[in-house]
């Protein structure tokens, strides 16, 4: 996945928005809060993708080829993972946690934004 996918894909998602900042990267947010971010990565030319996850795929992913605790954020106990070179996720595993990462996020809104952003109906 490159960031031109990461971006059509994210922008896909229910109530999200996009944002550049923290040195160029691609920040992608629900409800105001952040659910997955393009870039931090060191290795020039090569894409990184960061994402929230539960606290069990943390330990099972945390351990993979290609993955690793986030830089920033898993120093500070949260439960984020980045895929940062190959081999990594295939693109649709990776969709899939970014899928996850932002129905996590969200469900973290409070419940009348939630209905206001059309999300967690069910």
């Amino acid at each position: 996945m490159n960031y031109d996918e990461f971006n059509a894909f994210c922008g896909a998602l229910p109530a999200t928005s996009h944002v550049v900042q923290w040195g160029g990267s691609h920040v992608w947010k629900v409800g105001g809060k952040v659910f997955a971010v393009g870039g931090w990565n060191k290795v020039e030319g090569v894409p990184a993708f960061t994402f929230k996850v539960s606290p069990v795929s943390y330990e099972i992913l945390q351990e993979q080829p290609g993955l690793r605790p986030a830089p920033y954020l898993a120093s500070r106990g949260m439960k984020w993972i980045q895929h940062y070179c190959t081999p990594g996720l295939p693109d649709e595993a990776l969709e899939d946690y970014l899928r996850e990462s932002h129905r996590i996020v969200s469900l973290g809104l409070t419940k009348k934004l939630q209905r206001e952003l059309g999300l967690n109906q069910n």
